[in-house]
């Protein structure tokens, strides 16, 4: 496939599905209200009605990542994406890497980070806070996972609490199984390509 995308942007491609999506106008009742729960009232993404074909998943999925994603308290939304997409570069998502940077990006109102990052990979100079977090959620997406105690110390020293250690881990784990259904059901290509 020759519009594949197969490196890192922060501009969000576009997402073909190798699973013939299901189609609003034909959805089962079922299929309609587990849609309803998606984290978007205004699209449903291919993704998701892909994911729609097994009712029960999607009904824990959905409500998962919304908790996880966007939940109050613990780590702050950046450091969130941050975390998703620490992960989303292990698993080299390039889709799921582009929503995260672009909304990192967005949130931090500075293209810094993930420039640095895209540019420079998992080495890139980041801040004390930064670098303790990408390094943990890194190191926590590798299979197997090399995160240990000296990684968890690091995400103190830099100032985290233990809610916020714990979305540094829900949020990184959260990624690794969706990069992976990601990869599976389909690719990042070009828009309008």
């Amino acid at each position: 496939m020759s519009n594949v995308i197969t490196k890192f942007t922060r501009s969000v491609p576009a997402w073909k599905p190798r699973v013939t999506p299901v189609s609003l106008d034909s959805a089962t009742p079922e299929q309609l209200d587990a849609l309803q729960v998606t984290p978007s009232n205004t699209k449903v993404s291919d993704y998701v009605l892909t994911l729609a074909h097994d009712v029960e998943v999607l009904k824990v999925r959905s409500p998962l990542f919304n908790g996880i994603m966007y939940d109050k308290g613990g780590m702050s939304r950046a450091e969130r994406e941050l975390s998703a997409l620490a992960a989303s570069m292990v698993n080299h998502c390039i889709y799921c890497a582009a929503v995260h940077a672009d909304r990192h990006a967005q949130l931090e109102k500075d293209t810094a980070v993930t420039d640095a990052l895209f540019t420079n990979g998992a080495k890139a100079d980041l801040g004390p806070r930064d670098r303790a977090i990408f390094d943990f959620a890194y190191a926590l997406a590798q299979t197997p996972p090399v995160a240990d105690e000296t990684h968890v110390q690091a995400v103190r020293d830099a100032g985290l609490d233990e809610a916020e250690i714990l979305d540094l881990i829900l949020s990184s784990a959260l990624f690794g199984w969706a990069n992976r259904l990601m990869h599976v059901l389909g690719d990042p290509v070009r828009k309008n390509g």
